[in-house]
């Protein structure tokens, strides 16, 4: 959809994932076997056919960039167009702008020159579907300023604790923007603006001194801006902690929501070219997601296996996530327990978290 622009904003998403974020930024943490949670982003923008796409970064993104490359697996690797990382100072010794303005401010030229005339606007940490063309017509019909996107949950859990809260009345109208944790209108931090009145809007926040753009464009200015709500009702997962990530990355051993993500509209990562995982004499394989490069040799179940990894004869590891190239020895017991990339463990050794606080092994760790 060449008439909208992408922005991807980190700027405000807290490495809240602890171990996960010692060496990267929470956009570049893996994700079910073979993804990182940027993927989820880009490729339904992908999808959407939108040709132009900024990021906003401001720390730990070697491991993101290294990712995400010139931007083939999400068809941007483009003569006109296609990813942009947008640094957010110049030290330009003028500049007063601060926060996420920072970005637009000093990058004014990608905005002006991106073939479009409208900015869809999201994080990566709410991992969705969102059918952005869909999303855009509705912004349209509606004649609105901003359209935030929304999901009503049914169920309150811990992760929700710090997102924003929308009231909508019948024709989708937003009456009201908070933090009332009662409420079940949970704010994806995604939304719809024409271009602009984006680029007026960060400058006028600039001017005040302000930080952030949507808090200060947007959430503070209800009576000044048409400001509408669109409501998905798909698959979603707000990754914000260990213990979310946890969470949904072993409820993708459901089929049911694995099929949800995954079914239609697959997403795209960075492509590797490994041999299917081969399983030795003796393995046992139950309830798992297993991506390909493995060696196993052990039992393994209700877990989920990144590529390249080695489970050798005797070792057994349940209700686990098992990142990429980690080589777990024999007998070696595992239980719901995070080990990051390139983890190596000592045979005979033990490791048991608990399902709500489960034990994570940093990057690079040998035990």
């Amino acid at each position: 959809m060449n008439r909208l622009i992408g922005v991807i904003n980190l700027d405000n998403e807290l490495d809240h994932l602890k171990e996960l974020t010692y060496f990267r930024c929470g956009a570049a943490v893996p994700f079910a076997g073979r993804y990182r949670i940027i993927d989820f982003t880009l490729s339904n923008m992908m999808y959407a056919g939108i040709l132009d796409t900024a990021l906003f970064i401001r720390r730990k993104y070697r491991s993101l960039l290294d990712h995400l490359g010139d931007g083939r697996p999400w068809d941007l690797d483009r003569k006109r167009g296609g990813l942009f990382v947008l640094p957010p100072d110049w030290n330009d010794p003028t500049d007063t702008s601060k926060g996420d303005l920072q970005h637009v401010h000093n990058n004014l030229d990608f905005f002006k020159r991106a073939a479009g005339e409208a900015i869809f606007h999201s994080g990566t940490q709410h991992i969705n579907k969102v059918d952005i063309g869909d999303a855009y017509r509705f912004h349209r019909e509606k004649g609105a300023d901003v359209t935030l996107v929304y999901r009503q949950v049914k169920q309150l859990e811990p992760e929700y604790a710090a997102c924003t809260r929308l009231e909508v009345n019948e024709d989708g109208r937003v009456t009201g923007i908070h933090q009332e944790q009662g409420h079940h209108n949970i704010y994806m931090e995604i939304f719809i603006m024409d271009k602009k009145l984006y680029l007026q809007e960060a400058e006028r926040c600039i001017a005040h001194g302000d930080s952030n753009f949507f808090r200060d464009a947007v959430q503070r200015n209800p009576d000044r801006l048409h400001i509408y709500a669109y409501r998905y009702d798909g698959y979603h997962a707000l990754i914000n902690s260990v213990e979310s990530y946890f969470k949904h990355s072993m409820g993708l051993l459901d089929q049911k929501q694995y099929q949800a993500l995954f079914q239609s509209r697959p997403a795209h990562t960075k492509i590797k070219y490994e041999a299917p995982t081969r399983y030795l004499d003796g393995a046992e394989i139950e309830n798992c997601l297993v991506a390909n490069g493995c060696i196993i040799g052990g039992r393994v179940e209700n877990s989920v296996i990144f590529r390249g990894v080695q489970v050798q004869k005797g070792a057994r590891i349940s209700n686990s996530i098992i990142m990429q190239k980690c080589v777990i020895r024999e007998g070696t017991v595992i239980e719901n327990v995070i080990l990051d990339k390139d983890v190596k463990l000592s045979e005979d050794t033990t490791l048991i978290g608990s399902v709500k606080s489960p034990y994570v092994i940093a990057k690079n760790t040998k035990m």
